[in-house]
């Protein structure tokens, strides 16, 4: 399994190398690629759809995150999306919008002795595929936002001009992508849900018409 990256900015690289830089800025909380790869995240099984599906529920832009939590069938039970705010990227800031979010649409699973429902998170942003140290923040976020509302971490998935991508797992697609068309502006982009079950596809049919 290979991952690109992107350089880190030079505010990162000056509190890393000068320790009075470090005391006034904290550390930012994220995770490398290595360590999510070897976080034993679920694989979707069919991440086209819940891609398909979010982008047409939601419809992000830029700068815009999409949290949705999924039952074992990869029915959505529940969705929000947000737009990040512009402040130095930071993982634990990450987790508070995350479980802000989770709260405010759907109730936790923290009496469950094994968590039942998963997690994901689809972030549209600028830039390309490779992975960033935005990124490795919202890494950090999700996996911290689950364990503190009962829920299995999923797949973190980025939108870019590039198409989409499951990061850890290789697996992509050209569309959607950071520029596609809302919905009923370009049959092209944004083609209709499938009917059959098994995936997110009809629940999130159902969500978006309510």
């Amino acid at each position: 399994m290979t991952f690109g990256f992107a350089p880190s900015s030079a505010a990162s690289l000056s509190a890393s190398t000068d320790p009075s830089a470090a005391s006034v800025t904290p550390p930012a909380r994220m995770l490398e690629p290595a360590e999510w790869a070897a976080a034993g995240i679920p694989l979707l099984r069919s991440p086209r759809d819940v891609v398909n599906g979010l982008h047409v529920l939601h419809q992000p832009r830029p700068a815009t995150a999409v949290v949705a939590v999924l039952d074992p069938e990869e029915r959505l039970c529940a969705s929000a999306s947000f737009v990040r705010r512009s402040a130095p990227a930071d993982g634990w800031m990450f987790r508070n919008a995350l479980l802000a979010q989770l709260r405010r649409v759907i109730p936790h699973d923290l009496r469950r002795r094994t968590p039942v429902r998963t997690a994901v998170l689809l972030y549209c942003r600028e830039g390309d595929a490779r992975w960033t140290e935005e990124d490795g923040a919202w890494m950090w976020g999700l996996r911290d936002a689950c364990t503190l509302h009962g829920l299995r971490c999923g797949a973190y998935i980025t939108l870019t001009r590039d198409g989409w991508q499951v990061l850890g797992e290789g697996r992509g697609g050209r569309r959607p992508h950071a520029d596609s068309a809302p919905e009923g502006q370009d049959e092209a982009v944004v083609r209709p849900l499938p009917r059959t079950g098994g995936t997110a596809s009809d629940v999130m049919r159902r969500v978006a018409a309510r």
